[in-house]
């Protein structure tokens, strides 16, 4: 006699791995129109939204039990320590070893070249401006908005020569992924990407390491204050911080957390979480901090934590960024400072124009500059003036840090880091508990034990018969489920039963949809014709449910097509992995009851497969056997890849600090695990 379990595994091993064509998937579709709404993406994005407006709400009750000068203060110093938390702190400063390149002289400013160390061997390219009037001048940090020229942009560069001409000395350095200072190179020493393509794809590896690439651009330019205030022509008591989208991003982040920063001017940027998600969705990587929503760190929190230092919120009438939540967070603003004594403190311009560091902005900043560091609340103009081509301001022989000797990029820092972690998690592997190590997992990824997950309730939507080339019944039948583990949680699913006595259970995971291996003659029927049950699950933003790009399109081929929806669950604190591991132990068990079966074996096929995983790793006592096929081997090599294939859905946040996936595949073990054509982080397959 076969044994059953031998059986299942069996066929498992000899399955096919090609799947299906269109028909199949038109057949075997489970939703209907209404619970689709206007797509399959409205499923999971409605779900996340309720989970964010909900934290918001919890948000805006506790900023309302703020009343007085010293719980404003205990809630500065809590969320500032959150924030620095979630970034995952700064390296230690280093000599910036500044060097001016070239010094030019022009009738009302001059101008420098100067490249500064942030981290050793790490470049920075800037432009310094420097008033002709008589010395100490004020400082000012312009962080650049996305321009691919950086620095160079004629926005940027009329801004600072605006500042310089009225007396403010001014800083604008090349953020990572810009001017010349890109990260990923192409041939002939180009970038082959654009700047938010490149800061999207250098936004992965940092992840599960723990930090945020937010930290990295932060540290540069905290490290361009340090170059501003050991300039002998700047007061150091006198420092502002004025930048536009990408730029008003940073200078938000930057006056919430340098104390040096007097006055901030931040444009095209602040508005409300609530507002953004919604359109035109969440920002680029730097921008979506880790578990902010949960923790309730909302845009005015950047305004909320420097309080009552001077701070003017530039808006524009047309932009992208929603105006109306400026006002929200103007108004929120103003309470907190009317309350601290200092109203006049705190402004909002709003300027008839579309987004960009338009003139009436950058008037706007110039004169809050004056009125807060000068101590001179006049009017000011900008005029007509020339500015410089890329070229002319090139700081760097070749026009690009990464060409000069010895430089070192992002991804040699990430790639450091992750070498670093392995040695460490591999004697806390050794040495530790692994129950301890387990529930450290669990933490991270999110996911909650079984017994704490309540029964889904299930809705058969009718059943789909088939027959073989002659005409006859094929000796199994298949009924469609929606099993739902929670409230607007849908998961579309197939039970394939043979109408034989069961030999076994089998849940089958595939990362692009049921459908794929389900066609007539395909793996899941051969399973069926084994004897196996075979529950097919689409997990959450799979298959029915998969989430078409509506952002960061351009790098749709990188991040997978839901990379929105990974943000916004990011900043709530949960990992796709997470709830999709939760979807697997909701099934497993679902499955083995239906079946009356002990254990159930587990087929995962791509990005199922780390869900798949991290459910048999955590919950073995009703999982068999686990077989990965082209799942992703490891984390780590995330960190030493510059341009990852669809990691972003698979990755956890600080993961590194406590596992990779191989330590989870030990977990399991060899004799009830089995991996064919491990993937690696660039989607090529592993020898």
């Amino acid at each position: 006699m076969v044994c059953p379990r031998r059986a299942l595994q069996a066929a498992v091993a000899c399955l096919a791995i090609t799947g299906v064509g269109a028909r199949a998937a038109e057949d075997l579709a489970v939703l209907t129109p209404e619970e689709k709404g206007s797509g399959p993406d409205e499923i999971v994005r409605q779900y996340l939204r309720g989970l964010v407006h909900e934290a918001l709400d919890r948000r805006q009750a506790e900023y309302e039990k703020v009343r007085t000068p010293w719980a404003i203060a205990v809630w500065q110093e809590e969320m500032r320590r959150f924030f620095l938390r979630q970034l995952g702190g700064f390296p230690e400063r280093s000599p910036l070893a500044a060097r001016v390149v070239e010094g030019r002289d022009f009738p009302d400013y001059r101008l420098e070249k100067v490249i500064y160390q942030s981290r050793p061997q790490f470049y920075v390219t800037a432009l310094l401006y420097l008033p002709k009037s008589k010395p100490p001048y004020p400082g000012v940090l312009l962080p650049c908005g996305h321009s691919s020229n950086g620095k160079a942009s004629e926005a940027y560069q009329r801004a600072s020569i605006l500042l310089a001409k009225n007396g403010i000395a001014v800083l604008c350095p090349d953020p990572v992924g810009q001017g010349e200072r890109y990260q990923i190179l192409g041939d002939g020493g180009r970038p082959p990407q654009a700047p938010t393509g490149e800061h999207m794809i250098a936004g992965v590896a940092p992840i599960p390491l723990g930090r945020n690439l937010a930290a990295s651009m932060i540290w540069d330019e905290i490290r361009g204050i340090d170059y501003l205030v050991s300039r002998p022509e700047i007061d150091p008591a006198r420092i502002g911080c004025t930048g536009n989208s990408g730029g008003g991003n940073r200078t938000s982040y930057l006056m919430a957390l340098d104390e040096r920063i007097v006055a901030a001017a931040p444009g095209c940027f602040l508005t409300t979480t609530r507002r953004k998600n919604e359109s035109p969705g969440p920002g680029d990587a730097e921008q979506n901090i880790h578990a902010q929503i949960a923790a309730g760190m909302d845009h005015a929190d950047y305004v909320l934590m420097r309080a009552p230092k001077p701070t003017l919120i530039l808006a524009a009438t047309h932009d992208f960024v929603p105006i109306e939540g400026a006002w929200e967070n103007f108004r929120e603003a103003k309470r907190w400072y009317s309350l601290l004594g200092f109203a006049e403190r705190v402004d909002l311009i709003e300027a008839d124009e579309k987004h960009g560091f338009t003139r009436p902005l950058r008037i706007a900043a110039t004169r809050w500059m004056r009125r807060w560091l000068l101590g001179v609340d006049d009017a000011v103009t900008e005029g007509e003036f020339p500015v410089l081509s890329d070229a002319e301001l090139q700081c760097t022989p070749e026009g690009q840090v990464l060409l000069l000797p010895g430089a070192r990029s992002l991804f040699d820092f990430y790639a450091e880091e992750a070498e670093r972690l392995a040695a460490e998690r591999r004697r806390k592997w050794e040495t530790s508990d692994r129950e301890e190590l387990l529930e450290e997992v669990r933490l991270l990824a999110g996911i909650r034990r079984l017994a704490d997950i309540e029964r889904p309730k299930c809705e058969s939507r009718g059943r789909v018969e088939r027959s073989g080339e002659t005409g006859v019944r094929a000796g199994y039948h298949t009924e469609k489920l929606v099993i739902k583990p929670a409230e607007g949680v849908l998961l579309p699913a197939l039970v394939f039963e043979p109408d034989a006595a069961s030999a076994g259970a089998c849940l089958y995971l595939h990362g692009e949809g049921k459908h794929v291996d389900a066609a007539a003659g395909g793996p899941i029927e051969r399973l069926v014709l084994a004897g196996n049950t075979v529950l097919a699950v689409d997990l959450s933003g799979c298959g029915e449910t998969r989430v078409t790009a509506w952002r960061y399109r351009g790098a749709a081929s990188w991040l997978g097509t839901a990379a929105a929806e990974f943000f916004i669950a990011y900043m709530l604190d949960k990992s796709f992995v997470g709830m999709r591991a939760e979807d697997v132990l909701v099934c497993g068990r679902f499955l083995a009851e239906r079946c009356g079966a002990e254990r159930v074996d587990v087929v995962a096929v791509g990005e199922a497969g780390p869900a798949a995983l991290h459910a048999v790793a955590l919950e073995p006592q009703i999982f068999a056997t686990l077989t990965l096929r082209r799942s992703l081997e490891s984390w780590s090599g995330a960190c030493r890849t510059r341009e990852t294939k669809n990691v972003l859905m698979q990755t956890v946040h600080a993961a590194l600090t406590v596992y990779d996936l191989p330590e989870l595949v030990s977990v399991v073990g060899p004799r009830r695990i089995k991996v064919e054509e491990p993937i690696d982080a660039a989607g090529e397959p592993l020898p």
